[in-house]
């Protein structure tokens, strides 16, 4: 067996560049990168220099050729997710698997590709199972370099006379991997045995063609196989447009230049980056932390280990140094749990790198330079890095989406201490994940991986209100979707869709609006599970803006439905809020309404209803300096409750139902002085909650676990944590 892996070994002739390996490349790039400090030790652009026109047009060719490809592979694929929502990016690649240049969509996968790539090269494929012209690999392991098993990538190399000039890439969010619970982002799994099909990075065809075994293996391990192989179709077409573009563009403009030219344009991309940290952003430390709840005690359907309630610990530290580097830290991150929301340490890589692309990145050639000129910092042993090969990954957005929503806000605070105030965000919304299978209506298999959720409020800027229902943190061409294309995938109604007032957090300037879909189960038996922040508001506002208002289940059993449609009685369509809505006045029947915005999946039946909320985004400043004609603006368009403006944005209203400049002026100067009474100084705040809060740990039981957890695995953090509350060196919750 030794004798004929050497052979092998032997046999198998370097694909790299000047006749060397890739992992020779691997390991020279990043040996150049440490000891100069520049992408492949690139201390200048000389190709850019001499003909920065050649060289813009390039770069033009590149980025309109990768877009092309997405926006003409999507048009392949059936599932809603990528065909109508554009949950599908493209990319190209370096032989060692730094990106050039990407399309728009869910942009968080750039890296995680990158590191994909990466891992098989540090694996030695080039040796076995070898890298040759048309072969196809696919990855979706979080372990290897993923966020959750429902994005899956298709990597194909791009040869030139023999040596491998690149990849192209493509990855898209498929409906059902087979999970313990149906859907794309599951809701059950405790490990990673029970988190769907796993690709572990595998060659799955060549001469252009999938294995047939391969095709036949995920068919049979997902819900929904006619969306599977439909989108594996979509990104192997998407991956062979664009290795026909880099070939004709080689044809044309010659492989040297082409090597050059990729090579700069990261190098380029690390220099922007860091000159626009340095122009922007203030150096120093920001924190922003974010907690986000689980409430799992009771449910039957899981374990009792698993079957309880949980807090996670985002300590999200932002530090920007003088020459422009930035290092983010989760230092004092709470530890994995059994549960479906940890993270790998590249799917956190690929979210910061989400975040940078639409801050600091933005008005750059967006590629793989940024992560020369940033880093992150995951401490072992945390949901954000666990350190083991069994923690389950299925739902890792849950908790990554506050968690980079909030480094925005610190690169926004940087922002706006600059004076870049039209930069400023102060996060992103999030949304209701409506998900669950079983049979349709006529008796097939069925899988909801409903991606309203892509399309939530924006937060708040310094200029502007947030935009409403916009788009997400991770996708930020998202779309909600037409209605008719999720009824035609869901046996679920549309009884309506519309905006909620209040969604957009208060403040100077108010979040985006968020919005709400009312929907009626129209098979059988079905079970669905609401995945959503709840009983903690995880989206800060900044500068004394409102947080973004968390969510909420409310469904409706055993309805008297039938009966009402039979007489041609009034119906629910929706409501203002869930003391006002259609659901407590138009229907009857058996009503949960509470705080616990994420479970595990649960039986519902035709004519039940489940009311599915996508969040607005934070605000911005104090609400009493909010313009009196953008308040009665907001209650013009339904966007705000009367009993709020008064309470919130303390206006008075006049005879005719509007407000009433003078008195609102009169009236806000009241509060401020109510407010000046109640005030105390931060320092006796400080005393107080020191007294009664941390030295008697009147805090909850999960709360107390968490921060026992931050504490054991980050002795930094906790000595920060002690010396702020002024404790003793042995003090634990």
């Amino acid at each position: 067996m030794t004798d004929m892996l050497t052979v092998t070994e032997a046999a198998a002739a370097p694909i790299g560049w000047d006749g060397l390996s890739l992992k020779q490349m691997l390991e020279s790039s990043e040996s150049l990168a440490r000891e100069t400090g520049h992408y492949q030790g690139l201390e200048e652009l000389s190709f850019k220099d001499a003909d920065p026109i050649r060289y813009e047009k390039l770069y033009s060719r590149l980025r309109g050729g990768v877009v092309m490809a997405r926006e003409t592979a999507a048009r392949i694929a059936a599932s809603p997710l990528v065909e109508e929502m554009g949950e599908v990016c493209f990319t190209l690649y370096t032989p060692e698997g730094d990106s050039i240049a990407l399309s728009t969509g869910i942009i968080v996968h750039v890296h995680t590709m990158s590191a994909a790539i990466k891992h098989m090269i540090r694996s030695e494929y080039e040796v076995n199972p070898g890298i040759a012209p048309g072969d196809i690999f696919v990855n979706n392991d979080p372990a290897i370099s993923n966020v959750h098993c429902a994005d899956v990538q298709t990597m194909v190399p791009i040869f030139h006379e023999g040596e491998l000039l690149g990849w192209a890439a493509g990855v898209t969010h498929e409906v059902d991997v087979g999970a313990k619970t149906p859907g794309s982002n599951a809701v059950g799994p405790i490990n990673r045995f029970e988190d769907g099909i796993d690709i572990p990075a595998m060659k799955v065809g060549k001469n252009d063609e999938l294995f047939q075994d391969y095709v036949a293996r995920c068919k049979r391990m997902t819900r929904t196989p006619l969306y599977w192989t439909l989108d594996e179709k979509t990104r192997v077409a998407g991956c062979h447009m664009m290795r026909k573009l880099v070939l004709e563009l080689v044809a044309s403009e010659g492989a040297d230049v082409y090597k050059q030219f990729v090579r700069e344009v990261i190098e380029e991309g690390r220099r922007s980056f860091r000159h626009r940290t340095r122009e922007q952003l203030i150096p120093g430390v920001y924190r922003s932390p974010v907690f986000i709840d689980y409430q799992f005690d009771g449910e039957r359907s899981l374990p009792e280990q698993a079957a309880g309630d949980g807090v996670l610990h985002a300590p999200v530290e932002a530090r920007v140094q003088a020459d422009g580097q930035l290092k983010v830290s989760l230092e004092g991150a709470n530890g994995w749990g059994l549960h479906a929301f940890n993270c790998s340490p590249e799917g956190m890589n690929g979210a910061l790198w989400a975040v940078l692309a639409e801050t600091l990145m933005s008005y750059d050639k967006v590629n793989d330079g940024a992560n020369f000129a940033s880093s992150l910092e995951l401490p072992e042993g945390s949901w954000a890095n666990p350190g083991t090969g069994t923690t389950s990954h299925s739902n890792s957005w849950y908790i990554l989406v506050p968690t980079f929503a909030a480094l925005a806000r610190s690169i926004s605070r940087g922002y706006f201490s600059r004076g870049y105030v039209e930069e400023v965000v102060s996060g992103w919304g999030d949304g209701n994940y409506l998900q669950g299978g079983s049979m349709d209506a006529v008796g097939e298999q069925s899988v909801v991986s409903n991606m309203e959720t892509s399309c939530v409020g924006a937060g708040a800027g310094v200029v502007q209100d947030g935009l409403d229902y916009a788009s997400s943190a991770w996708f930020p061409t998202g779309d909600m979707g037409d209605v008719e294309d999720w009824e035609r995938m869901e046996p679920l109604l549309y009884l309506g869709r519309r905006v909620m007032p209040n969604s957009g957090g208060f403040g100077r300037r108010r979040g985006g609006m968020g919005f709400e879909s009312l929907r009626m189960v129209w098979t059988d038996a079905y079970t669905l599970q609401y995945i959503g922040d709840g009983a903690m508001l995880c989206q800060a506002g900044l500068y004394g803006g409102y947080p973004a208002p968390g969510g909420y289940r409310h469904s409706v059993f055993d309805t008297d439905l039938p009966e009402r449609f039979d007489k041609r009685l009034p119906y629910p369509v929706g409501g203002t809020d869930p003391g006002f809505h259609d659901l407590m006045t138009e229907v009857e029947g058996r009503r949960v309404l509470d705080r616990k915005a994420t479970t595990v999946p649960h039986p519902f039946h035709r004519h039940d209803l489940y009311l599915s909320i996508i969040r607005g985004g934070p605000g911005l400043g104090d609400p009493l300096q909010r313009e009196i004609g953008d308040v009665q603006g907001d209650l013009d368009e339904g966007n705000l409750l009367a009993a709020s403006a008064e309470t919130i944005y303390g206006v008075v209203f006049g005879g005719d139902g509007r407000v009433d400049a003078e008195a609102t002026a009169s009236r806000r100067k009241a509060i401020l002085a109510e407010r000046g009474e109640r005030a105390v100084p931060v320092a006796e705040w400080i005393d107080s909650e020191r007294e009664a809060t941390v030295l008697k740990g009147d805090v909850i039981q999960p709360v107390k676990d968490m921060y026992r957890s931050s504490m054991s695995l980050s002795p930094p953090w906790a000595e920060t944590f002690r010396t702020f509350w002024d404790l003793d060196e042995e003090f634990t919750f």
